[in-house]
Order: structure tokens, then sequence, then C-alpha cells
């Protein structure tokens, strides 16, 4: 009989808990900056009409409710056999998908480095992780090479996120097409976060893996591309034969969503470009002010290209270790980042540049300002 569950601490939760709301200047978010209720309700006539007012405060459907389901559906386009189910968040989705699919002993692929929730849940309820490497030598660019040497025939779940936090590294189309025949021939069933799906640069965004294999299962969100974490709202496309198992797992937890924030959430992705278009537009602004900043630091910030999301993942030559110079920057300067180390790579820093380009600029001055007082290399103490 297998013991209680166990899950680790989630590392990056820990360093942002305190500190996200204590900061004045805020450069850590993978998500775009966040929008208001104001601009929801300027989106859709029925939330300014007494559609609010009207709201019945009932229990909703396991599965979601229908409006949201089917903008999400028309957004996504599910292949054959697919059917959508709203969660808290696509955490939520995530958790239910591992319980139901995961047995002790089974082995999880999984791209390194890796969200929290993509690892740590797989291993918590009994999985063998294999990591598929994203390699730093190679500005984390996705090498279906080194997929092919993890899988094998014990291989039960492949879990990646396609674009990638916290590099922004990205399969473009061919990539796509080869990674997901590689998974289909293993006989393993693809768990794809599409959390960044729409935060693309160099190619229209990838369409969802379940047009192509049916052993599939995607995730959105509206925290990353939307700009409203707050709402706690993703989705889940899986098939229809799986629906009943992660209802089974969601009877013990949640239930089902707030009518509130799925009416709220079902607006948002009904007009989902309107949300979206500018806050890709200033990302992509905000990512050429990063790399003009890191190419100005004459080698001292190594920045690889971010190919989609909104973070950057760049090395600081002379810092082994920038967990203080994170704590520095908060403290003299009320920036927040994010350390390496919360995905494994200590000598990098998450930072965010899907945000208002005074913040971006702020934060990036307050960088250069504490790397310029370091000691020159070789003289650390």
């Amino acid at each position: 009989m297998s013991g209680p569950l166990t899950v680790p601490a989630a590392v990056l939760e820990d360093w942002l808990r305190e500190r996200y709301f204590r900061a004045e200047t805020d450069i850590s978010s993978s998500g775009v900056h966040n929008y208001t209720l104001g601009d929801l309700r300027a989106l859709d006539a029925g939330l300014r009409d007494g559609e609010l007012d009207a709201l019945m405060f009932r229990d909703g459907p396991s599965l979601g409710a229908e409006r949201l389901r089917a903008a999400v559906a028309a957004r996504v386009r599910p292949g054959p056999g697919q059917v959508v189910m709203t969660t808290h968040g696509s955490s939520e989705a995530l958790f239910l998908a591992l319980n139901a699919l995961v047995r002790p002993g089974d082995e999880v692929v999984v791209a390194d480095p890796a969200y929290h929730s993509l690892s740590a849940l797989a291993a918590s309820v009994g999985a063998v992780l294999r990591p598929w490497p994203l390699r730093p030598e190679n500005d984390f660019v996705p090498d279906l090479a080194d997929l092919r040497a993890v899988l094998s025939s014990r291989t039960r779940l492949v879990v990646v996120n396609f674009p990638h936090n916290p590099t922004g590294a990205c399969v473009d189309p061919a990539g796509r097409a080869e990674l997901l025949e590689l998974v289909g021939a293993s006989g393993a069933t693809l768990l794809w976060d599409g959390a960044l799906t729409d935060l693309v640069y160099d190619h229209p965004p990838l369409p969802d893996p379940s047009r192509d294999i049916g052993r599939c299962l995607s995730f959105g969100t509206l925290s990353k591309a939307y700009g409203l974490p707050g709402l706690r709202v993703g989705w889940c496309v899986l098939p229809a034969e799986l629906a009943p198992e992660l209802v089974r797992v969601r009877d013990y937890l949640t239930l089902s969503l707030s009518p509130l924030t799925e009416l709220l959430a079902a607006v948002a992705v009904e007009h989902a470009d309107t949300l979206i278009a500018p806050r890709l537009a200033e990302a992509r602004r905000g990512r050429d002010l990063l790399l003009e900043w890191a190419r100005a630091t004459d080698g001292a910030v190594e920045c690889p290209v971010p190919r989609g999301g909104v973070t950057a993942f760049p090395r600081f030559r002379d810092v082994p270790d920038t967990t203080q110079l994170c704590e520095r920057l908060l403290a003299r300067h009320g920036v927040l980042v994010v350390p390496g180390g919360c995905f494994g790579h200590p000598d990098r820093m998450r930072i965010g540049f899907s945000c208002p380009e005074g913040d971006l600029v702020r934060g990036l001055e307050a960088i250069s300002k504490e790397l310029a007082g370091l000691p020159p290399r070789g003289e650390a103490g």
C-alpha cells in the first residue's frame, strides 16, 4: 500500500511568496502584465448590462460551464474524441491528470529545467523521472536526439511546455512534428503544457497536439498570455474516455469552478486576440530592450534569445549563484527577479520582459548598478 502523498517544497513559490508583495518593480513574471475587471467589462455588453448581477451562485458542472468550454474549444480546436475540462488554473489540471494516469514506478520524461508542477507532481505520485535536458551550451534549444535517448518502452508520459518557462526556448513547427512522431511511436502519452502557446515571435502559435495524436492531454491557462492570473482559471483538453478519471479525483478536491470566474473567463477567451495582441507587441519590445541591455554588458550577462514566452534566462558570468544578487535587488531597489537556483541553474536569473517599459528599464538599471559594484573578476572573496 502506498504512503501519503509527499510533495516537495515549490522553490519558486517559496521565493515569490512574500517578496512578490514587497516589490515596487516586478520584472520576475512569466506572464504578461495584468488586466482589470473594468478591462473585461469593456469587452462584453452582457457584463455591462446586468449579467453580473443576475449571476446565480450555484455549483457548476464537473467538466465546467458550457459557455467557457465552448469558447476554449473554438480557440484551441481539439482533435476528434477530445473534450475540454475547465480547472482552477492549469496546475489543477496537471494534478488531476498525473494522479489519474501515473502509477508508482512509471517512467515520466520531463523537459529540464522545468516549472515545478511539471516535475514534482509526477515524482510525488511515484513516477521515476527521466529528464530531457535542454542544454545551456545550446542556449536551451530543444534537441530531439536528447528526447529520443531518454524514451524507452517503460515511458508512460512525456511532459513538455513549449514555449518553455523559464528559458523561452521553443520547438518550431518542424520540431513539433518530430516530437509528436517520437512520442506517438513510443506508446507514451503526451502532456503538453500550452500556457504560453500564444506568446511566440518567430512563427505562428503551435497547433494543439491533440489534432495529430490521440494519446495527448494539453493544458492552458488565463494566467500567462491573457494577463488574468487572479482568476485562477485554466483548462485541459483530453480524450473523452479519460474525463471520468479526472472527475473522480476532482470530486475530492474542488468539485467545480465558481460561476463568476467561469463567466469572466468565457468573456476573456471569446475576446482572446483583443487581450493578447497588445501584450504580445509590448513583450516583443521588451524582449528587444532586454537583449540590447545584455549585449551592452560586454559579456557579463549572456542572454539566450527567448523564442517564446515572456521570460529570459540569462547567465551572469561573474556570479556563480545569483541568489544574493537577487536579494540585494529587492532590498536596495525594490526590484523583484527570480534566482536561477529555483530552476537548478544558480548562475542564471529569470527576468520577465512583458511589463510596462518603465518598470523593465528601472529593473535592468538596478541590475547594472549591482553588477558594477561587484569585485573584479578573480577577486571575489
